[in-house]
């Protein structure tokens, strides 16, 4: 069991499910997050895309610190842009479909750690997909205070 692969890919879906989301909640009210074009079905596809090929090229060994380092800034950034719809959300995408677009999200990130997973890095796609779990947890809560707002609204 490699420790460095573990750590590393671990952080990469931590830096996707936990970091990226804390940078837009903390900086909401001084960057306008609501100018920059984020529509759902155009991120969604475009981000799975860009998280699954850096995680593979990252999950291949040998590459520079300083390569390593500008690829975790590209999936910092892109990160930034996929949670942008849930997080700062435009006219037409209501609570719901958040929702939805979270729990689309969730496999669809995996299956490059899954990947790996196959490729003989058990041990880095494993810790990848419990670091994203963040995500899903994100996604349980955005159904839920649906779930609550709805039945609230029903009650009065």
């Amino acid at each position: 069991m490699n420790t460095h692969e573990i750590v590393h890919m671990g952080s990469m879906g931590l830096l996707t499910s936990a970091v990226a989301p804390a940078i837009v909640l903390a900086t909401r009210s001084a960057v306008r997050w609501g100018r920059v074009p984020a529509p759902p079905v155009v991120v969604l596809p475009a981000f799975v895309v860009l998280h699954a090929a850096l995680t593979i090229v990252m999950g291949a060994r040998g590459l520079p610190p300083l390569a390593e380092t500008m690829l975790h800034g590209v999936l910092l950034a892109g990160a930034i842009v996929f949670w942008l719809p849930v997080l700062v959300p435009r006219k037409g995408f209501p609570e719901p479909a958040r929702g939805v677009y979270l729990f689309l999200a969730a496999p669809s990130l995996d299956l490059a750690a899954v990947y790996l997973v196959i490729a003989g890095h058990e041990a880095g796609g494993l810790a990848m997909i419990v670091g994203m779990m963040p995500l899903c947890l994100a996604a349980v809560g955005v159904a839920w205070r649906w779930i609550v707002r709805e039945e609230q609204e029903a009650a009065s």
